[in-house]
């Protein structure tokens, strides 16, 4: 009875900001639509034969390896320090797949050995057994995917949002890789702790889904998801609006605003409630120290509204000899709406492992 009154007051609340702020929506969509197409790149285009690695609890992950191009490869003046090949493992964000690296995977693709995955849930990976949606269970998938794909030679580790999350949480469970087997991380748009779960909750649930009903029961709300996803498909106009306030700093390209929601629209509303519990709860900026061992670049946007620039600021102080570039104006969603300096900032961490240069 609870459950059906949450989502019955949420339904309401829809229809009331819908119907006084309809108007306004529909305006800020048309906006979006009308803007010039910069940009008009094949989203989820770009893919490779896919491999399953077994999580150690049994969980499927879906897994992509891009590998070098022999005409491609670096000349062997370049290869610096070490004779194996050098890997670079994306790690993603929160409701996302692993097609949020469009540009990054385009950048390197052929040139430098590359591995995505899908996160636990997500994308095309398996369902994460209950209770096991948690940070610390992300940093030992990515110990299974390294151990899968990964096995020899230095590791280069980039994550984004959780995917960050994802990194520390193996730094802390695996000090000792850092240095030795990885040689190099970029954490970006992301935090160790300290942040606000709220803020990461929508555009998943539009605000007219009733904020002050979604904070309060998340988890009550995960009983009733189908409901949950119904009523986030009726409000496209509104999530998409949401998505570009939230993901974005700048007017960008209107095909970014739909392929961001796409990926949000498609993480059903019960993986979004089963990982919202650790946000809250995660304190991990005591394990970070570790990365002060390799080249480490930190990158945020200043606009970001999600995992705020100063929750970077904190990581780069935390992590001697980091780098931290601050990309003005520019939202959560940095790897798109600035890749180029992202891709610029990647090259030049790359570079300082010493292991070898991508250019």
């Amino acid at each position: 009875m609870r459950l059906r009154t949450h989502l019955i007051g949420a339904t309401a609340t829809a229809a009331g900001i819908a119907a006084g702020a309809g108007v306004g929506i529909a305006r800020q969509r048309r906006a979006i639509t009308r803007r010039a197409p910069q940009e008009l790149p094949a989203f989820g285009s770009l893919r490779s034969a896919p491999v399953t690695v077994i999580a150690d609890d049994g969980t499927p992950l879906h897994v992509e390896v891009d590998e070098v191009d022999p005409e491609a490869r670096p000349p062997a003046r370049r290869l610096r320090r070490r004779p194996a090949p050098l890997t670079v493992v994306f790690c993603h964000g929160y409701a996302l797949n692993l097609d949020c690296w469009h540009f990054q995977r385009e950048h390197y693709r052929g040139r430098v050995r590359t591995v995505f995955y899908d996160q636990r849930s997500h994308g095309r990976s398996g369902r994460s057994p209950l209770g096991n949606a948690t940070i610390e269970q992300l940093g030992k998938d990515l110990m299974s995917v390294l151990d899968a794909v990964a096995p020899d030679g230095p590791v280069v580790l980039v994550g984004h949002s959780m995917g960050g999350m994802t990194i520390v949480a193996l730094a802390e469970e695996h000090p000792e890789l850092f240095g030795g087997r990885v040689v190099g991380t970029a954490l970006i748009s992301t935090t160790a702790g300290g942040l606000d779960p709220s803020r990461i909750l929508f555009p998943m649930v539009p605000t007219w889904a009733g904020t002050g009903v979604v904070h309060r029961g998340v988890s009550t709300l995960a009983r009733g998801h189908r409901a949950v996803d119904g009523l986030r498909r009726l409000g496209r106009n509104v999530a998409l609006v949401a998505t570009d306030e939230l993901a974005f700093g700048d007017a960008v390209p209107a095909s970014y605003v739909e392929f961001v929601d796409r990926m949000l629209s498609a993480t059903p509303f019960e993986v979004v409630a089963e990982f919202f519990p650790g946000f809250g709860s995660l304190d991990k900026f005591h394990a970070v120290d570790v990365l002060s061992k390799v080249p480490t670049a930190v990158v945020c946007g200043t606009a970001d509204r999600l995992t705020s620039i100063g929750h970077s600021r904190k990581l780069h102080a935390s992590i001697d000899g980091s780098s931290l570039l601050e990309c003005h104006g520019a939202g959560h969603m940095v790897i798109l709406e600035r890749y180029d300096e992202v891709n610029g900032e990647l090259d030049r961490m790359i570079d300082l492992t010493g292991v070898v240069e991508p250019r």
